[in-house]
């Protein structure tokens, strides 16, 4: 089993590996149609099946380990928040709670959303109820903000990430510890995204002057999408920025290999924004054809009508008892989803996979998929992700890849997968830049900057949940 001690042997591991890539796919020819058996003595377990039917949904794994959480509580008479979570303030506190209001532009936010003005009239007026509540509801609002984001749920377009950090600091959690530890701003200032580009944002947002009001915006609103994560993605993980048509493979923040993405179209093939988990890789993988093929296009008679031309085109067609056709494109050069998948359970059927139609990497608009995500170098992700989630060694991931056979290796670590929509971000050289709103989901969140802050906001999405049929077609 290949290990890796530290960043450095991380990507000098991928070095190796893209060698070893380019010899597995020069070795393919002659070792197609092998099959593999009794070559994983004391390793991990791979599996080899036939072509897969189709199975029951999978349960969300992200969604197991971050269940989705309640709002806070509705407010009760004149309070603006529920009376369990109003504390005593001191004067003192009180005074940090306003400097820290007065200075959240540099957030991203805006002072006149925490009642900034009737909170100093109290203070004014020294320690009171009306001080405890008044201070109490604006901290609860500034935590939900800065952990949540501002922009309320309907703007947030296919949008459909289950964010942790409600039920890791929940608001009054976060109240108590600011009053008992008495360091309001410092409380509130550890609720910040931790990936390198929440801060790159907002150095960037202090660097653009107040008359460039459009760009404050942008820099703004795509603040406030890193607030919408998880605020520590974790320690290694796939993130793929839409409009840029990149994926990254990062370990501890850093950028270990990037890819050219090849993403869903506009309108209802769109690439909805998720965060998800590959549970393991598929090499050699099977695509079952969608019934708009199957029996819009008629494939399926034909494949039942000739079984010979089938099979010379890849295809395995069957009828049940029912009359229902399925179809299932076998291993191959030029099966649909290329030489490899990532198993990726979620509602939405998106996953990561290779494509025959590899030339159209070169180009610059890469929305033309069916909303699942196409990677370039694929073969090389693939081998990554199972060689560093400990599912095979590097030997064994080559004699699983060029066998030509069908073979899923489970991950024993996990990977988490971030698919999001960023139209100013740093691209891959590390440089500020802006992406083209190739959704126009730029649109409402920009709105939204614009209204008074929604408050007893719901945290459960509203878009339509699109269940992709990836036809997988080029346009």
């Amino acid at each position: 089993m290949i290990r890796f001690s530290g960043r450095l042997a991380c990507g000098a591991a991928i070095a190796a590996l893209v060698a070893t890539t380019a010899l597995a796919q020069e070795g393919r020819a002659a070792t197609r149609g092998i099959i593999l058996g009794g070559q994983n003595q004391g390793g991990p377990a791979v599996v080899q099946t036939p072509a897969p039917a189709p199975s029951p949904k999978a349960p969300d794994a992200f969604s197991q380990a971050f269940p989705q959480t309640v709002s806070e509580p509705v407010v009760q008479g004149s309070l603006r928040i529920s009376a369990p979570l109003v504390q005593s303030w001191t004067v003192a506190q009180a005074r940090q709670l306003v400097a820290v209001i007065e200075g959240i532009g540099t957030e991203g936010l805006d002072p006149k959303d925490y009642d900034l003005q009737p909170l100093k009239t109290a203070l004014a007026a020294g320690p009171s109820q009306e001080l405890n509540e008044l201070a109490s509801q604006s901290f609860i609002w500034l935590v939900e903000d800065l952990r949540d984001g501002r922009t309320p749920m309907d703007a947030r377009e296919q949008w459909f990430v289950v964010d942790p950090d409600r039920e890791a600091n929940p608001s009054g959690n976060v109240l108590a510890d600011a009053l008992q530890s008495g360091d309001i701003a410092g409380t509130l200032a550890k609720l910040a995204p931790t990936h390198p580009d929440y801060a790159k944002l907002k150095a960037e947002l202090a660097a653009t002057s107040d008359g460039q009001t459009s760009k404050r915006k942008l820099i703004r609103a795509n603040m406030d999408r890193w607030r919408w994560l998880g605020r520590d993605l974790g320690s290694q993980y796939l993130i793929t920025n839409v409009p840029e048509f990149q994926l990254r493979l990062t370990v501890k923040n850093r950028i270990i290999s990037t890819y050219r993405t090849i993403v869903g179209k506009p309108g209802r093939t769109a690439t909805p924004q998720l965060a998800e988990v590959v549970e393991g890789v598929v090499f050699n993988p099977t695509w079952t054809v969608p019934q708009s093929i199957v029996k819009g296009e008629g494939l399926g008679a034909k494949v039942l009508a000739n079984p010979a031309w089938g099979k010379r085109n890849g295809y395995v067609a069957t009828k049940g008892a029912n009359g229902y056709v399925t179809v299932v494109q076998q291993p191959g050069p030029d099966n649909s989803l290329g030489l490899m998948k990532l198993e990726m359970p979620n509602e939405h059927a998106i996953f990561f996979h290779d494509t025959p139609s590899r030339h159209l990497f070169a180009n610059d608009d890469r929305a033309l998929s069916h909303g699942c995500v196409r990677t370039e170098r694929a073969l090389e992700l693939a081998m990554t992700m199972a060689i560093l989630g400990k599912g095979a060694t590097r030997d064994e991931a080559v004699g699983i890849s060029t066998s030509g056979k069908y073979t899923k290796v489970a991950l024993q670590k996990p990977w988490a997968a971030y698919i999001t929509y960023f139209t100013m971000a740093s691209d891959i050289n590390g440089q500020m830049a802006t992406f083209k709103d190739i959704y126009g989901r730029d649109t409402k969140v920009l709105a939204s900057l614009d209204k008074p802050r929604v408050r007893n906001r719901s945290a459960v999405p509203t878009d339509e949940v699109i269940v992709i049929e990836d036809d997988l077609r080029d346009s």
